[in-house]
């Protein structure tokens, strides 16, 4: 069925606004961005578009679900990543053994999301990095690591979160905080990602 101009105009403001916030607008944002002062100027569009079945209403405050075209995009920006209790010698391992979650990430802020894994942070040899405890590091387990990145690198057996230096071709782990000591491996250094990213929840 053929659409109005207003009516479209009404339509691609609703798909705009649930891409962009994951939800409808409201009614007063419909109205002030169409620029009409009547809600029943409003109602009768979205029943129009309802009839011609281009939205759908629900019960929410909103009143509109998400349109299907919108369901489809956003979750096709998003990737589920392993969250990792441990890694490894040899890199990351995506097995119950090692697998504690799986988090939900938009994937368009990660260049190749097949190659991420997270971790989370322990202690607090990072804070001058704005890396604290319980932050959830986004790391690419393939991206060739350079000097001066945050790494996840297994040292003695152990992961540990540093920060990669070089000096006179002899790399070692940079603490972010001067209450710790910097890790100069003896028997060698396994990068085993870069960190990309962060999240961090408050409670």
């Amino acid at each position: 069925m053929n659409l109005t101009d207003r009516q479209q105009q009404v339509l691609d403001f609703i798909e705009g606004f649930q891409l962009e916030n994951g939800k409808s607008p409201t009614l007063k944002e419909i109205k002030e961005h169409i620029n009409v002062s009547s809600d029943n100027s409003v109602l009768k569009h979205l029943a129009a578009l309802e009839k011609k079945g281009f939205i759908e209403k629900d019960d929410t405050p909103r009143g509109i679900k998400l349109l299907d075209t919108i369901k489809e995009k956003l979750q096709s920006n998003f990737t589920n990543l392993p969250l990792l209790g441990a890694i490894p010698a040899g890199g990351p391992v995506i097995s119950e053994e090692y697998t504690e979650d799986w988090i939900t990430v938009d994937s368009s802020k990660i260049p190749s999301p097949e190659n991420a894994f997270m971790l989370r942070v322990t202690g607090e040899s990072m804070i001058n990095a704005g890396i604290f405890e319980g932050d959830l590091l986004i790391c690419d387990s393939k991206r060739e690591p350079r000097p001066s990145d945050i790494v996840i690198a297994l040292v003695d057996g152990e992961n540990t979160v540093k920060r990669l230096v070089s000096k006179g071709g002899v790399y070692h782990l940079q603490a972010e905080n001067p209450d710790y000591e910097d890790i100069h491996p003896m028997l060698g250094l396994e990068v085993q990602g870069v960190v990309i990213g962060l999240i961090r929840t408050y409670n």
